[in-house]
C-alpha cells in the first residue's frame, strides 16, 4: 500500500513539471523544488529530533541526493521542454527493470526467473505503448530520459536498502538536506539568468513537485520498499506511466490511442506475477 501510494504521487510529477515550466526555467525549477523540499525536511528532522545517519549510510544518502533530488528532476525537466508528457513517460516504463537490476547487483539477492520474465514483459509493454504515442520517432529528449533513468534507478535502489534500517521519510529527508548546497548554488545562478513568471499554474506545479514529487511521495515509496523489498516494490511502478498518460489527457489535453486498456491489462498482470514471485 505504501509503495502504491508513492507511485500514485509520482504519476502526477510530469504534468506538474509541465505546469511549473509555465513560469520557471528548467534550472530554476530544479533548484527551487529541491530547496523547498530541503527546508521542509530539515524542519521535520529537527522537530522529531531525528538522529544523524551512521557514518556508513552517508554514501548511500549521497546517491539518493544525486539521483533523486538533483539528477532525475533536472534531466526530466529538460526532457519535458523538448517532448510531450506522453513520450517522456517512457523513462518510467524502463525504471522498474533498471531499479530491480541495480538492486540485485548491489545486494546479491536474485529474483526468480518468473520475476524477471514478468518484469521484462511489463517494461516492454509500457515502452512499446509510450513510444507508439510518437510513432517511434526518436527525439532530442531521449538522452535526457536515459540519463534520468540511470541516476534515479540508483537512487531508488540505495534508498530502498536504507529504508530497511531507518525510517523511509528520514532517507529522503537527509537526501534533500544533503543536496541543499547544490540546489542553493543552482538557484543563485539560474534565477539571475532565467526569467520567472509567477502564474497560478506555475506556482501550483512548483508546490506539487516540491512537496509531493520531491518529498512526500518518497516518504511512502521508501517505506514500501523497506517493507517488501526494492525489487518487488519497483515493479509496482510499471503502472506509473499509464497513470501519467491519463493525467496528460485529462489535464493537458494530450491525445492517447485506444491501446490504453490493453496495455493496462498486460501491466497489471505482470505486477501480479512479480508480487508473487520469490527472491533468492
Amino acid at each position: 500500500m505504501y509503495a502504491a501510494l508513492g507511485v500514485l504521487g509520482f504519476s502526477f510529477s510530469f504534468p506538474a513539471t509541465h505546469w511549473t515550466l509555465d513560469g520557471f526555467g528548467p534550472w530554476s525549477a530544479t533548484g527551487i523544488r529541491g530547496l523547498l523540499a530541503a527546508v521542509i525536511a530539515l524542519v521535520a528532522l529537527v522537530a522529531t529530533r531525528a538522529p544523524l545517519p551512521s557514518r556508513g549510510d552517508w554514501r548511500a544518502l549521497a546517491v539518493v541526493a544525486a539521483g533523486c533530488v538533483i539528477g532525475f528532476p533536472l534531466l526530466t525537466t529538460f526532457a519535458l521542454q523538448a517532448s510531450s508528457t506522453a513520450h517522456s513517460a517512457v523513462v518510467i516504463g524502463a525504471l522498474p527493470m533498471a531499479t530491480a537490476t541495480i538492486s540485485a547487483l548491489r545486494t546479491g539477492r536474485r529474483p526468480s526467473r518468473a520475476f524477471w520474465a514478468a518484469a521484462s514483459a511489463g517494461a516492454a509493454a509500457v515502452i512499446a505503448f509510450t513510444i507508439s504515442q510518437n510513432h517511434g520517432r526518436p527525439t532530442s529528449a531521449d538522452l535526457y530520459l536515459l540519463g534520468a533513468l540511470l541516476v534515479c534507478a540508483a537512487g531508488y535502489a540505495e534508498g530502498g536498502q536504507l529504508s530497511a534500517r531507518m525510517p523511509g521519510w528520514q532517507v529522503i529527508a537527509w537526501g534533500a538536506v544533503l543536496a541543499a548546497p547544490v540546489n542553493v548554488a543552482v538557484c543563485a545562478v539560474a534565477l539571475a539568468h532565467e526569467p520567472v513568471r509567477l502564474t497560478a499554474v506555475a506556482i501550483t506545479g512548483m508546490a506539487y513537485i516540491a512537496g509531493i514529487s520531491q518529498l512526500g511521495g518518497f516518504v511512502v515509496w521508501y517505506r514500501g520498499m523497506g517493507l517488501i523489498g526494492v525489487a518487488r516494490a519497483s515493479q509496482l511502478q510499471l503502472v506509473q506511466p499509464l497513470l501519467t498518460l491519463v493525467w496528460a489527457v485529462l489535464l493537458l489535453g494530450e491525445h492517447l490511442s485506444a491501446a490504453v486498456p490493453l496495455t493496462a491489462a498486460v501491466v497489471l498482470g505482470c505486477i501480479v506475477v512479480t508480487q508473487r514471485a520469490r527472491t533468492a
